[in-house]
């Protein structure tokens, strides 16, 4: 059905109507070329002014990750950089909700180009998204410091110096090959230990995490059974921190460096699903002192965060976050902010969705409805709400190019971009000096 071409900012609606309903047969089909337009998907991502709106109350921990787009056969895709797969990688915030749901929150989303440094740009995020918070009254002070979970592909402990002005709390999964530092000891103790006299060393004893006879006496033990985990055992070290280096991210920093304290955990769990075996788990906070309520905070927190995994399975499976075909890092942007937008609308809407489940689905309750189930019953809500948009009016058909004639203006092609490598040593860049 022909229809009348919109402005760009009739398409949005358009756009966010037809993502947020779950329309994939042969008939919802053609109520989307028919609403939408023919020649709609590909041709009107043009500029237009987008926003982002951050009022929503997002009371819980924060999450961080890096979500590759995978777009292996787009040659004609400018700024395409190789992550995990052949593509443009988006840095995704998520705030994630308290109640125990599959629903998050997504606050930030950042595109990462191949200058980019990751941890810089995601403490340049993080900072944003704080101070946006606070200026919006979510947080006051005297109130617990916001939560940030993130998996072991983040420095954690730089990020931690990066927000140190910050009231904010980092929780990281680090590798557990990793060696590091026991706080320094005292004079006292140090006297008792060295009788003998000499200079007390800077970092302290080595805490190696596969070698169990390097550990001192936990400072914090916590043990709880689980539905699916058996018993969980969380051991916490207080102090500890990693011996800092003039390489890689403190290549360039000058002064001497900082020694970054911390709380090291360690969790154990008897088995995982299927009774497999579990490896222990180790986590870092960038919090001292901390107490058995902090530790099984911090463990529990770190296992919601995989919350975020069904979000991005539900944006590029349902939301069809990968589907358009974009030439430009300025439209894919602009694609990922609707789908952003599309998924905060279709979370306001969970409590107003009817249940249309499949015949093998379990009932759910209204305030319980997963991501997949929103869309079948938005399409509903949205036949009653007010669309900004103009009707689609019939009309001729659109300036195309005729057929049997080739095409004389083809797409440039561009090559997936690799991450640029910079120096990791001071005598890399001409400054040779101590580590410490």
């Amino acid at each position: 059905m022909p229809v009348e071409r919109r402005d760009d900012g009739n398409l949005v609606f358009g756009y966010l109507d037809t993502a947020s309903a779950d329309l994939r047969g042969a008939f919802d089909t053609v109520l989307v070329r028919a609403r939408v337009g023919d020649e709609g998907y590909a041709a009107d991502m043009r500029p237009s002014r987008f926003g982002a709106l951050s009022g929503c109350d997002i009371s819980g921990e924060q999450e961080i990750r890096v979500m590759p787009r995978p777009s292996p056969a787009a040659p004609r895709s400018g700024h395409l950089l190789g992550l995990l797969v052949s593509g443009g990688g988006e840095l995704e915030q998520d705030g994630r909700r308290v109640a125990l749901t599959l629903w998050t929150s997504v606050l930030d989303v950042v595109r990462l180009g191949p200058e980019d440094d990751a941890t810089a740009v995601t403490a340049a995020q993080l900072r944003a998204v704080a101070e946006r918070l606070i200026s919006a009254g979510q947080w006051a002070p005297g109130d617990p410091d916001i939560t940030i979970v993130m998996d072991a592909g983040y420095d954690v402990t730089r990020l931690a110096w990066a927000l140190q002005d910050l009231p904010v709390e980092l929780v990281g999964r680090v590798r557990g090959d990793r060696v590091m530092r026991l706080p320094k000891p005292s004079r006292k103790e140090y006297a008792l230990a060295y009788p003998q006299g000499g200079r007390p060393p800077k970092p302290g004893k080595e805490f190696r995490f596969a070698k169990p006879e390097t550990w001192p006496e936990a400072a914090v033990t916590t043990v709880t059974d689980t539905a699916n985990y058996g018993k969980a055992e969380a051991r916490a070290w207080d102090r500890v921190h990693p011996r800092l280096t003039h390489r890689s991210a403190w290549l360039e920093h000058d002064g001497e460096l900082s020694v970054l304290e911390g709380t090291l955990v360690r969790l154990k769990v008897e088995h995982l699903s299927k009774e497999r075996e579990a490896p222990p788990v180790w986590l870092w906070s960038s919090k001292t002192g901390a107490t058995p309520a902090d530790v099984h905070l911090w463990w529990q927190v770190f296992l919601r965060r995989f919350d975020l995994e069904h979000t991005f399975r539900f944006t590029k499976q349902t939301l069809g976050w990968t589907t358009p075909k974009v030439r430009t890092p300025e439209d894919a942007d602009r694609w990922t902010w609707l789908l952003v937008v599309d998924h905060t609308q279709l979370r306001l809407a969970r409590p107003l969705a009817a249940d249309l489940r499949r015949h093998w689905e379990k009932p759910a309750r209204p305030e319980r409805l997963t991501p997949a189930r929103v869309p079948r019953g938005f399409r509903n809500i949205s036949a009653h709400l007010r669309c900004p948009a103009r009707v689609p009016q019939p009309r001729g058909t659109g300036p195309r190019r005729p057929p049997g004639t080739k095409n004389r203006h083809p797409a440039p092609r561009y090559d997936v971009g690799k991450t640029a490598k910079r120096p990791e040593t001071l005598k890399a860049i001409g400054r040779p000096g101590r580590s410490w």
